[in-house]
């Protein structure tokens, strides 16, 4: 009897720990979104490269871009080289650009 009882509070936390993740993940999404509105949209984005954990993304028109507004929405450091920006946003840039080429 108590072994069911440990199961379903077993199969609870898992259900409790996959919202979570998946919550944590649409929110991930939402901050991608935003820092491509602030790059000027995924119209301005010519291409994207990750390493490590600075993001480089040339675009269009690197005035479109909102150097501030990326930096509060958490990039460490932003350089900008000709119409390049590289941004330091530590574990994130890898899945930023995947983000990125999905929806390009």
């Amino acid at each position: 009897m108590k072994i069911i009882e440990y199961l379903i509070i077993a199969f609870i936390l898992i259900i409790i720990l996959f919202a979570i993740m998946k919550a944590t993940k649409k929110d991930a999404k939402l901050d991608f979104n935003k820092l491509i509105e602030l790059l000027g949209g995924k119209e301005n984005i010519v291409s994207t490269e990750s390493n490590m954990s600075r993001f480089k993304v040339v675009l269009k028109d690197v005035s479109l871009a909102n150097k501030e507004g990326i930096q509060k929405l958490g990039a460490k450091g932003i350089v900008e080289i000709d119409n390049q920006l590289k941004i330091i946003l530590g574990p994130d840039s890898k899945q930023l650009k995947k983000y990125i080429d999905e929806i390009k």
